[in-house]
């Protein structure tokens, strides 16, 4: 998310070609990346992507990659982004099909493997809101509608397979039951907000997607909470360049008096381990049953390498064990209502 803004293009193609010979094939996105999004960065980082394929060999590389991408969500308070197909943007045929014809542009191929809906097309709370406001329900376009445009986009070729992303359990549950009932394929996964300060999914989606039932793993995105996690602003001396020091209005739950105290719990955890809070952290989402896969970031290639290394910590039980006691003290601290 950060290529566009904090890193230029040459970053990224550092980043990608490390990333690529330690084994990562996997790249997630977005066509609003980079974030915090704005008119004239929208698209950069699908971009950014589209030209180191290119300098690698285009097609024949290309096949060797597992390229993710997002279509954005409804058209909301907060989350309008005109530029993106107006102020009335929905997650209808013609919109989803105008923006997977971007993303191919951009990223210089003619299929995605894994396109997601960035949010709902409908009210829901998101990105720290807890409680459901039956004031804010508004028209939205249907699931038929939703199921049958991918569906459309899987037969033509130009989508492998398609996923959720900051849904609920009833999201899943409705996209799961009209896609059988239609004959259609149905979402592979949910990339949902998890990490050791934000729990959600565990209570509220855990059952919904589980191999018994919607068979929807989740992908799990800020699992270091935005740099929160690695505890470097725990410290007075910050690093220069950190994300919160450059945009300290970008993801303010992370930031909050309560999700700080329990950072600095979990840095005694991972210090009583002989990990760093990164190593913890990472190691830790991983370790969950229904994660598939996690998704970093970074802004260097030293950022990434520790990130990389911290997949391979195995987590002793009483290491779990104390990171669920103090999570019973305090849960989802980063909640924001």
């Amino acid at each position: 998310m950060t290529w566009g803004h904090q890193n230029s293009e040459s970053d990224a193609h550092d980043q990608l070609d490390h990333a690529f010979e330690r084994g990562v094939i996997g790249i997630d996105c977005a066509e609003m990346y980079p974030v915090p999004p704005t008119k004239d960065s929208s698209g950069r980082t699908e971009k950014y992507i589209g030209s180191w394929i290119k300098e690698r060999g285009g097609a024949p590389f290309r096949e060797k990659l597992v390229l993710c991408s997002k279509v954005a969500g409804g058209a909301a308070p907060g989350r309008v982004f005109s530029w993106i197909r107006g102020e009335d943007r929905r997650v209808d045929r013609t919109n989803i099909r105008e923006a997977v014809d971007g993303i191919l542009s951009r990223l210089g191929t003619n299929y995605i493997d894994l396109l997601q809906i960035h949010w709902p097309d409908r009210y829901v709370p998101m990105f720290g809101a807890g409680a459901y406001d039956f004031s804010k329900e508004r028209s939205s376009v249907s699931f038929e509608v939703q199921v049958s445009a991918m569906d459309e986009l899987i037969r033509e070729g130009k989508i492998r397979n398609y996923g959720l992303s900051n849904e609920t359990a009833w999201g899943v549950a409705q996209f799961d039951a009209v896609a059988r009932r239609l004959g259609a394929a149905a979402p592979v996964s949910v990339q949902n907000n998890y990490s050791l300060i934000y729990r959600d999914f565990e209570a509220h989606l855990a059952e919904a997607c589980a191999p018994s039932n919607a068979n929807m793993p989740l992908l799990a995105y800020s699992p270091l909470a935005g740099g929160a996690l690695t505890g470097k602003y725990l410290s007075k001396e910050v690093p220069d360049g950190a994300r919160f020091t450059v945009y300290p209005n970008y993801m303010k739950r992370f930031q909050s008096s309560l999700a700080s105290a329990a950072i600095a719990e979990y840095q005694k955890i991972a210090d009583d381990a002989g990990l760093t809070l990164t190593q913890l952290s990472l190691a830790w989402c991983k370790s969950r049953w229904f994660v598939q896969s996690t998704i970093i970031g970074a802004t260097s290639v030293a950022q990434l390498d520790e990130d990389l290394n911290s997949f391979g910590v195995e987590l002793d039980k009483s290491t779990i064990t104390a990171v669920d006691k103090l999570y019973a003290r305090y849960r989802d601290p980063s909640r924001t209502s």
